[in-house]
């Protein structure tokens, strides 16, 4: 899991054109890390616009999944950002996606930023396009966030791909958006991408370029 995309987070698409939670193969361990000029999460910088490093686990056994993520962040208080997720994720004979699960943020340097959403996914892929849609519910502080993205694999290592997410309640409803690339190699991989949000007067809001580099483990 990375949150690139959808914290993440980061869609659980076939195709791997998104990031977010998703079942690896059946009884499986993975791992990940990656260092990137900046953690952005629905479209604010986590980490003051200073690069950061991240890294995480997951477990998969057919349909359940489940996950650790941390990333170094700087605000309110926080140094570290720590999350907690499993679900069940599949696809059926018509080759929808889907995916339903929560997610834990624990903040260890603070008690009163740490929060639980509850998450649910569509998607589609035909040829080379991958459709899809999330939808996150945060019960105890009342927010609800659709999140939409759409990918293009142009070869087997080379993608692209466009996201909108809106607070439809919550957080003064803004939108995000990113234009992003990724490229594999066979030894890491690459995301470009283009964070941009309707919010004014936030630094941390600003449009910005954000390069990640990761590796599976």
């Amino acid at each position: 899991m990375g949150k690139m995309i959808s914290r993440g987070l980061a869609l659980a698409m076939v195709a791997g054109a998104f990031t977010a939670p998703a079942a690896i193969a059946e009884g499986e361990f993975s791992g990940n890390v990656a260092l990137t000029t900046d953690y952005v999460w629905r479209g604010f910088s986590q980490n003051s616009e200073n690069p950061a490093i991240q890294g995480g686990f997951d477990y998969a056994n057919g349909a359940f999944y489940a996950g650790t993520w941390a990333s170094i962040v700087d605000f309110g208080g926080a140094n570290m950002e720590l999350d907690l997720y499993g679900g069940f994720a599949g696809e059926t004979e018509a080759g929808l996606s889907w995916d339903v699960g929560v997610i834990g943020y624990i903040y260890p340097d603070t008690d009163d930023l740490d929060f639980v959403e509850v998450y649910g996914g569509l998607g589609y892929t035909f040829d080379a396009v991958s459709l899809g849609g999330y939808l996150y519910v945060d019960p105890d502080n009342e927010t609800v966030y659709l999140d939409l993205s759409a990918g293009f694999s142009a070869t087997d290592t080379l993608g692209f791909d466009a996201t909108v997410g809106n607070y439809l309640d919550g957080f003064d409803e803004y939108t995000n958006y990113s234009l992003g690339a990724t490229l594999s190699t066979e030894y890491v991989d690459f995301d470009l991408r283009f964070w941009g949000s309707d919010v004014d007067g936030d630094p941390n809001a600003d449009e910005r370029v954000v390069l990640t580099v990761s590796r599976s483990l």
